[in-house]
């Protein structure tokens, strides 16, 4: 294994969800890096229907972490960015499509932000109406627009040792 193959799979094992965070900015540069990798993922015949909103401001913080129940991390968090799906812009207008451009947009930024020594999570909206519907509220996001999930993202507070969790039983070779 070349030693690239190997840096870049430290990385993706190294990546884990970061729930703690200590004060500290990200810089606007930092945020076009990370804006910019998630905008490098795959999409559905290149219909790229990823939307982004990017909130620094406390309270718009401290509102998203009362919608999302596993969000509490957002009111120290730096910053979050809602990854959001344009059903207008989706491959053939599916949602199938939608969700999975944004995933993988999602990706990226996460590994990206472990790349560039940040913590960040991943905190789910879609399918949860309750959880759209509050989230669309609180970020004015309009009505063909979907919120698919809230990535907070900060200066670590805790470090995780990396893992995989690969499980043999869960692969299967040539057919079922």
């Amino acid at each position: 294994m070349s030693s690239d193959a190997k840096t870049m799979l430290d990385l993706i094992f190294g990546r884990r969800s970061i729930r703690v965070f200590v004060p500290g900015a990200v810089d606007d540069g930092t945020v076009q890096k990370l804006l910019e990798a998630a905008m490098a993922a795959p999409s559905a015949v290149c219909k790229d229907p990823w939307r982004f909103v990017v909130v620094r401001d406390r309270g718009t913080l401290d509102a998203l972490a009362g919608v999302l129940s596993n969000g509490q991390m957002l009111r120290s968090a730096a910053l979050a960015i809602a990854v959001c799906g344009d059903i207008e812009a989706a491959h053939d207008r599916q949602l199938s499509y939608l969700l999975q451009d944004c995933a993988a947009a999602i990706e990226n930024l996460l590994l990206a932000a472990h790349a560039l020594g940040l913590g960040a999570c991943w905190l789910g909206v879609h399918p949860r109406e309750q959880r759209i519907s509050r989230v669309r509220e609180i970020l004015g996001i309009p009505p063909q627009v979907i919120p698919v999930a809230c990535i907070a993202i900060g200066k670590p507070g805790e470090q995780k040792p990396p893992r995989t969790r690969f499980n043999p039983a869960y692969v299967h070779y040539e057919k079922w």
